[in-house]
């Protein structure tokens, strides 16, 4: 009886293997570009002139990684010599080097309201009085907020820029934190919560703060969930494949399959200070607010093939699983990479030097692979931490909630309110052989504009919900090339940011 039934359980596994390999083989639906596959590095709170304030020219002081761009290489909206001098803040913007002391910062402010603030009614001269913080890494007198680095420290992304397609006109969708430009990039939709209002965190059932997500064992601070749908919902209902990779997603401690108990996120890393950082952060794993689409005991998926599929893990990996899915020749079509919380660039735990790690190693070893040829790379970011940014955005949404917002117009009748954006500009690049080589896109774009390119580019159609963000997006398409291609790969080292 024993060998019977061990030989039936045998059968039956190996016919489940069978019908699981079968489900997953599937032809690749149609795309509108010559791009199968969009792979999403989504970093952490920089703004555009935190980064590319005097591109492309560095000051390549001795002992630091040397930048020297091309003679053709076009303008972009950076500070000018003018606007370094006599800027109309109360401190000057500065030069920030690439020693220790000043890769590693104290976080800026960069709440809601603060941050409307400190543009000032489009005076853009409160940055210092309203978003700079004085924490250790940072000056007593609030001045690091006006900060920026250069060629010599963010060395990777200006040779990036330099060698493909880069934004100066690309904005956060909103004024705020993380959570929102997280949402943003899946949905275009920070309202229609629909669990209980935070203060300052939730207000009017529209996310302003940075809670965590509802459907996740490893939130801890006031899980919310969110109505609707996201991209991964019209992902799946067009059979396309796709996943979010987070570092540290993979627990540390198992769910044990107990519904009272929980799996545990608590893996963590070493950054260039000798600082240990957790590697997972909940608020920064946007699917997770969204029932349809969250894994909330961190299941691992049950082979590769599931990877990308419908399965267990519903879409939400660890960064591991990406690789193993590269290695195996099955990228999914739309990948969100989320770096471990001490690679994202995110100041205060973060810093360019360990995030030009992931970034470099992310593209070094994609460009390497059969997929490559068709692959486009966004790096895009949540937020600006906070950081200086002298162009003012256009208040696309209004909202007018006395207790949240200033200057942000008036709320149309039925729209969501706590929503004012555009927030601040933040860097945008494209990264493929149908990149725009050397190129600077002036057109006005948002994080949603990422959003929007998946669903044309899978004809996926929008958010359902009106009141999405993907409806007023600008497209990405002028970064890209599609008729012609072919811009050469680019490695560089991860180490110093300079060619290989």
């Amino acid at each position: 009886m024993t060998k019977i039934l061990t030989t039936t359980i045998a059968a039956l596994m190996i016919a489940s293997l069978l019908l699981s390999s079968t489900s997953f083989a599937s032809e690749s639906p149609s795309t509108s570009t010559p791009i199968k596959h969009v792979v999403v590095i989504f970093q952490e709170n920089v703004s555009y002139d935190h980064y590319f304030a005097t591109y492309p020219n560095a000051a390549n002081p001795t002992g630091e990684p040397q930048f020297k761009a091309s003679k053709d290489t076009p303008s972009a909206n950076g500070l000018t010599q003018a606007l370094i001098d006599n800027n109309p803040n109360s401190k000057q913007p500065f030069r920030l080097d690439n020693t220790l002391s000043q890769i590693i910062t104290c976080d800026e402010d960069h709440d809601y309201q603060p941050e409307q603030k400190a543009y000032d009614g489009g005076l853009v001269d409160k940055f210092v009085e309203t978003v700079s913080n004085v924490g250790p890494g940072c000056n007593p007198d609030g001045s690091t907020v006006m900060g920026y680095y250069d060629g010599n420290t963010v060395t990777a992304l200006w040779n990036y820029a330099q060698h493909y397609a880069m934004s100066d006109n690309s904005f956060d969708t909103t004024f705020g934190p993380s959570t929102p430009g997280m949402l943003n990039l899946v949905s275009g939709e920070t309202g229609n919560v629909t669990t209980s209002d935070v203060p300052d965190t939730v207000t009017h059932h529209t996310i302003i703060g940075d809670p965590d997500g509802a459907f996740d064992d490893c939130s801890s601070f006031a899980p919310t969930a969110m109505g609707g749908k996201n991209v991964g919902d019209l992902l799946n209902a067009k059979g396309v494949t796709w996943g979010w990779f987070q570092g540290g997603f993979k627990p540390s401690t198992p769910w044990d399959g107990n519904p009272a108990h929980k799996a545990k996120c608590k893996s963590s890393h070493l950054n260039v200070g000798g600082a240990n950082v957790t590697d997972y952060s909940a608020h920064h794993e946007p699917f997770e607010y969204y029932a349809s689409t969250a894994n909330q005991h961190h299941l691992p998926p049950l082979s590769v093939d599931e990877i990308g599929h419908n399965g267990q893990a519903n879409h939400q990996y660890d960064l591991s699983d990406f690789w193993a899915a590269v290695d195996a020749g099955k990228m999914p079509a739309v990948s969100y990479l989320k770096a471990a919380k001490y690679q994202d660039g995110h100041a205060g735990y973060s810093d360019p030097i360990d995030e030009q790690h992931f970034i470099v190693d992310t593209i070094n070893k994609l460009q390497k692979t059969d997929e490559w040829k068709n692959t486009a790379v966004i790096i895009s970011y949540d937020d600006s931490d906070g950081w200086y940014d002298h162009v003012m955005p256009t208040i696309l949404n209004q909202s007018n909630d006395p207790a949240q917002d200033v200057g942000c117009g008036t709320t149309k009748p039925g729209a969501y309110q706590d929503r004012c954006g555009y927030g601040p500009r933040l860097p945008l690049m494209v990264i493929s052989p149908y990149a725009k080589e050397n190129f600077v896109d002036h057109s006005v774009t948002d994080q949603s504009s990422i959003l929007k390119f998946i669903e044309d580019n899978w004809n996926l159609g929008p958010i359902p919900d009106p009141q999405s963000f993907d409806k007023k997006a600008g497209s990405l398409d002028n970064m890209f090339d599609f008729k012609h291609g072919g811009v050469d790969k680019l490695f560089l080292d991860p180490n110093t940011g300079v060619k290989q």
